[in-house]
């Protein structure tokens, strides 16, 4: 079902430069860490990060960070400006865990809005859900998403977790040659977390349980005429699975696409190593950061994508943390030309790197 290619030459590397935000002394919401960011500009211009802060208890929240440069114009640090979102709901809010999650967040100029999209730790595990907003600061929920069946898979994608929604910036052709809204998702097909020895339950034409990246679409009209419409998406494919070795477990989506000369320049997280418990958080695993280049024409396919990592983890910060080995980017945003990535670090800190053209 998947586009896949194995075409391996990305013309990008990843530069870094530092960590830009650690888990302030003192403050309670940080006291786990601050990680995986999404980013965004106010109204005004400036930069901010929404971190995701994680408090006692693996309780998580989204934040608001305007972003200060060092002479040289790279990002340096951050003001912190409080937090836009917490596990206000009840589907939020689990007994074991809670939390608002790895937020990424999308400027969608069509919409005139901040598109974001978060992981909600509620009572049946990680579930995506949306949120809205003109100003990063006031945000309106639009809920869960609902993946509409789709009778081809033979099964029901709201079943099974989900996590690493994002969205593309501007319309792309749908399925049907229509203009659509996209968004990359990554399902988790092991369902015996939530209920022993149910195993691992595969749509209709997948046979890798391996979580990789799918994308599925809501036409133009629907989300014009009603924004909640982003939440009903459908016209779900396989996009991309694991395919090298420091993939080897599963891959899932980071920022939001950016347009390249290339086609749509994806940043995505590959993980390797083994996992006996997927819920437990300390593994003998390593996240790394890669890249693919989706066709403009036909975003569902994979045109290139790199056989080795931008990055994997290298740094004090990146190697040792809440989940050791992990280098997670969740944003991107362009500096005075210049195109910088904000990762987390180990699930504990935040990191910049510059992505740079090779050729």
């Amino acid at each position: 079902m998947s586009n896949t290619t194995t075409a391996t030459r990305i013309p990008y590397r990843m530069v870094r430069k530092g960590v830009v935000m650690s888990p302030l002394a003192g403050e309670a919401n940080e006291v786990e860490g601050v990680l995986n960011p999404a980013s965004g500009r106010t109204p005004d211009g400036k930069l901010h990060l929404l971190p995701r802060l994680v408090a006692e208890g693996n309780v998580s929240r989204v934040g608001l960070a305007e972003v200060a440069f060092d002479e040289a114009g790279v990002p340096s640090g951050v003001e912190r400006r409080g937090t836009v979102l917490a596990p206000d709901e009840g589907w939020e809010r689990g007994k074991n865990n809670a939390g608002v999650e790895d937020p990424r967040v999308t400027w969608v100029p069509s919409l005139g809005k901040h598109v974001m999209s978060y992981v909600a730790y509620g009572p049946l595990g990680p579930k995506p859900a949306l949120a809205v907003s003109e100003n990063l600061t006031d945000w309106t929920r639009l809920g869960p998403v609902q993946f509409a069946y789709q009778p081809d898979l033979d099964t029901d994608l709201n079943l099974f977790p989900n996590k690493d929604v994002v969205h593309f910036p501007e319309p792309v052709p749908g399925p049907d040659g229509g203009m659509a809204y996209a968004m990359l998702h990554r399902p988790m097909w092991d369902l015996g977390w939530f209920r022993p020895g149910e195993g691992v339950h595969l749509p209709a034409g997948v046979t890798d349980e391996r979580p990789g990246i799918w994308i599925s679409y809501v036409p133009v009209a629907e989300v014009e005429a009603d924004i909640s419409a982003l939440t009903r998406p459908r016209d779900h494919r396989l996009l991309a699975l694991s395919e090298f070795p420091w993939e080897s477990l599963k891959i899932g989506g980071g920022p939001a696409p950016i347009r390249v000369p290339e086609g749509w320049l994806l940043i995505h997280h590959g993980v390797s190593g083994s996992i006996e418990d997927p819920w437990a958080q300390n593994q003998g695993v390593s996240y790394a950061a890669g890249a693919m280049i989706l066709d403009p024409a036909d975003p569902s396919r994979v045109i290139a994508r790199s056989d080795r990592p931008l990055m994997a983890p290298e740094t004090e910060e990146e190697v040792s943390g809440t989940v050791p080995n992990v280098v997670f980017p969740t944003a991107i945003e362009e500096v005075d030309g210049l195109l910088y990535v904000f990762y987390g670090m180990a699930d504990a800190h935040i990191g910049v790197a510059l992505l740079e053209r090779t050729a």
